[in-house]
């Protein structure tokens, strides 16, 4: 992680820790950047693609983004309110040099943040980032203004975000004819994507927090409070649901009986699917080491191997492009389909659960049932720096007082947020209150030590 960029993009409180002026400066940079970039024979500018999610915030970034990138002399395509993956499509189908994504995923609206996606979808390399984060620091030289017919447009491209729509109803197998769907919105980018793909696939849609005011994005609404989606299911008696985050990378289920249907058993599903059809590339499922015993158990069960990598949709990602597996993903609902898409993607997600249904006639619970999920507990604790806290001997004692506790049947997972100021505490076991135990265990010492903000 860089200075400023974190696992998922530069993120934070927008016009406290995110500013105008740091978009400027983004913006300005990359047009310059990829302007240089180009070919010295190819006279067109640069072209980058920018989409937002819709945080009042939002509006302020992509006209700052906008501005800096011309500013450079390089063209800026807005593809106004959409999602994650869509500019990841955009930018590699339509041949841009990056995209830009303004989005603080699922945090509350006061946050922003800045992702950068390269030439072929995929979240911008490091050595590109820590040129941005150099010249944000003053660390280079300050490229020159664009000036006269050099100066760069914007570019209205809400085309290519339709495109993106179309792409999607394209990838049903399966018209969605008679089955009551409903779809939590978050009141953020999926507000009118998801439900114009699952009506044009035939759905009859049950669309809630599907009203963004510029403030009310992720709150008690979308993936991170489905709660309000599973009572949602249950009172209208529906066959399914999903929930997308505020920017529609991520997605969870809830099945007929109101359960959730977390990434765990996404994974399962739709991997124990291509494996009875002959097409697991690999043979192989990609999670991370957050995912839960009960997974991998359940694969085991079906003869489907499996690898673990860092958390964050990056490394799963990075990992599946390097060892050529087709489905990966993180128990929070971050599901790569690699065939398909170079990024999680939400709505891609609930169209693939639906395809499975469908195929198989069965219901998303009896789909789900041979994952048998162990309790897991997991506290965030907010800290001054989480850099340090793992670092720290007491911590480490606690860390393994507490993996002495499980005696081999269960395990503890103790790292810092890449994109907040905390510290991830998890514990999981054979029962929950083995787990609070754990978990009290490793929270004691960080208040032994000063650490907790």
């Amino acid at each position: 992680m860089g200075k400023y960029f974190g696992t998922d993009g530069f993120r934070g409180e927008a016009n406290v820790v995110l500013t105008a002026k740091h978009a400027f400066k983004i913006g300005r940079y990359l047009g310059w950047l990829y302007n240089e970039r180009r070919h010295s024979g190819t006279p067109q500018p640069a072209r980058i693609v920018i989409g937002k999610d819709t945080r009042r915030s939002s509006y302020m970034l992509e006209y700052a983004l906008a501005a800096g990138i011309t500013s450079s002399g390089a063209d800026a395509y807005l593809l106004h309110v959409t999602t994650t993956p869509s500019v990841a499509y955009v930018t590699k189908a339509d041949g841009f040099d990056c995209g830009i994504m303004i989005s603080a995923s699922h945090n509350p609206f006061d946050d922003n943040g800045i992702k950068l996606i390269n030439d072929q979808g995929e979240k911008m390399d490091d050595e590109t980032i820590t040129l941005v984060e150099d010249f944000l620091d003053g660390k280079t030289g300050i490229p020159p203004y664009a000036t006269g017919a050099n100066i760069g447009r914007t570019v209205d491209y809400i085309a290519g975000r339709n495109r993106y729509m179309g792409y999607l109803i394209s990838l049903g197998r399966y018209s969605f004819k008679g089955k009551r769907i409903a779809l939590d919105c978050a009141n953020g980018s999926a507000w009118n994507l998801a439900p114009q793909v699952f009506n044009a696939l035939g759905a009859k849609t049950f669309v809630i927090n599907a009203e963004p005011d510029g403030t009310n994005i992720n709150r008690n609404a979308g993936s991170t409070h489905i709660e309000h989606l599973q009572q949602y299911v249950k009172e209208n008696g529906l066959d399914a649901g999903f929930a997308y985050d505020g920017d529609a990378d991520r997605c969870l289920c809830v099945d007929e009986h109101g359960e959730v249907v977390d990434g765990d058993k996404i994974l399962y599903i739709y991997a124990h699917y291509l494996k009875e059809r002959g097409e697991l590339d690999t043979n192989t499922v990609v999670a991370t080491v957050m995912s839960n015993i009960g997974l991998f158990k359940a694969l085991d069960e079906q003869g489907i191997d499996y690898a673990k990598t860092a958390v964050g949709d990056k490394n799963v990602y990075e990992y599946m492009a390097q060892h050529h597996n087709c489905v990966g993903g993180e128990q929070s609902g971050h599901i790569i389909f690699s065939k398909y898409a170079s990024t999680g993607d939400g709505i891609l997600t609930s169209l693939m659960m639906m395809e499975v249904m469908l195929a198989k006639k069965q219901t998303l619970a009896e789909l789900a049932a041979p994952v048998r999920i162990y309790p897991q507990v997991l506290e965030n604790v907010r800290v001054i720096d989480k850099r340090i806290v793992l670092s720290a001997p007491l911590i480490q004692q606690a860390i393994a007082q507490a993996e002495a506790v499980l005696q081999g049947n269960g395990r503890m997972l103790v790292r810092p947020s890449g994109t907040e100021p905390l510290v991830r505490v998890m514990a999981e076991a054979a029962d929950t209150d083995t787990c609070r135990r754990c978990i009290a265990i490793v929270t004691d010492a960080i208040d032994a030590c000063g650490f907790r903000a």
